[in-house]
């Protein structure tokens, strides 16, 4: 037997490894998985992410491919998270997500400073798809910068009058800094960070003190919930899948957000660059199997309902 051969069995050995386990844990408990993409670059004009160089990614991802990985594990629903910043973008995606009902809800791309936001929330959001927009570290976008533009926060307030979603995005300690400046102008607006514990933290002493200072501060407000998502890491080319690992700075998160505010979301299929759904889930399940029954099923379901609102849509979707 060749050597690449030997590895290529072990690497299939690994990945059923992952599924097996990843099933037997907690098969019976539904699942809502908060955060994945859906384009397709065989579409007329393409897509504006992934770029066509991204051998992992420049593929289609839509509902069906989704639900064939993501059904194994016990998840019945899904919410699609912008992957353009076009606004005609947005009817597309919607357009997807209402043609499969494990779609529970769609976060768009609108900026809430330009001259036509009101009248393009105010189309979107009669759909109950519709959950809210993204802004943050993509795009070519500073929300430090653009919070202090005139009609951005005024924008933020008819969102949150509207009863949808801010979404953050790709944070880093600039990012926290904006998204607690948001909170301070907007307080009955509904923020969701995701990414976290992915963003990098200081090193220098008084910038992460200052990080988690943040952090905390987000912390004590209720309407802000974060997503435990991008976690898995490579170390030397290849993935860790050592549980304890993962533990501490898992754990740093929690701590700060409680158990009522912490959300599953896997990042289909940008995760691919790192680990399959399989390797994905079995790392946060390894994670989340010692907390409580309640905690858990608050992480998996509950606490996504609670941030977006979403609606079920075939009756093995759970309801608030």
């Amino acid at each position: 037997m060749q050597r690449r051969d030997a590895l290529k069995i072990a690497a299939f050995g690994a990945a059923g490894f992952a599924v097996r386990r990843a099933v037997c844990l907690e098969r019976t408990m539904p699942v809502i998985d908060a955060h994945i993409h859906l384009f397709d670059p065989t579409r007329q004009g393409g897509v504006p992410w992934p770029e066509k160089d991204d051998k992992v990614l420049y593929r289609t991802a839509l509902p069906d491919r989704y639900e064939t990985l993501a059904r194994p594990f016990g998840v019945v629903g899904a919410i699609a998270i912008e992957a353009s910043p076009l606004t005609t973008d947005n009817q597309w995606l919607l357009n997807v997500a209402r043609k499969r009902p494990v779609m529970v809800g769609v976060i768009g791309d609108l900026v809430p400073s330009s001259p036509d936001f009101l009248k393009q929330l105010d189309e979107l959001k009669r759909d109950t798809l519709f959950r809210g927009i993204r802004y943050g570290n993509l795009w070519n976008r500073d929300l430090k910068v653009d919070l202090e533009g005139p009609g951005f926060v005024e924008g933020l307030k008819t969102l949150a009058q509207a009863g949808l979603v801010f979404e953050s995005a790709n944070p880093d300690p600039r990012l926290i800094e904006a998204i607690l400046n948001v909170a301070d102008r907007v307080p009955d607006l509904r923020i969701v960070i995701d990414h976290l514990p992915h963003a990098p933290v200081p090193t220098e002493p008084m910038a992460g003190k200052e990080y988690w200072s943040n952090l905390q501060r987000l912390g004590q407000r209720s309407q802000v919930f974060v997503k435990l998502s991008e976690i898995p890491v490579l170390k030397d080319r290849a993935l860790v899948r050592d549980a304890k690992f993962y533990k501490e700075p898992l754990d740093a998160i929690w701590d700060v957000f409680g158990e009522d505010r912490v959300i599953f979301g896997s990042d289909w299929p940008n995760s691919d660059h790192v680990a399959s759904y399989a390797d994905t889930f079995a790392i946060v399940r390894e994670y989340i199997s010692q907390k409580s029954p309640q905690a858990r099923e608050k992480y998996y379901w509950k606490n996504s309902i609670t941030a977006y609102r979403w609606r079920p849509r075939r009756g093995d979707q759970p309801s608030a």
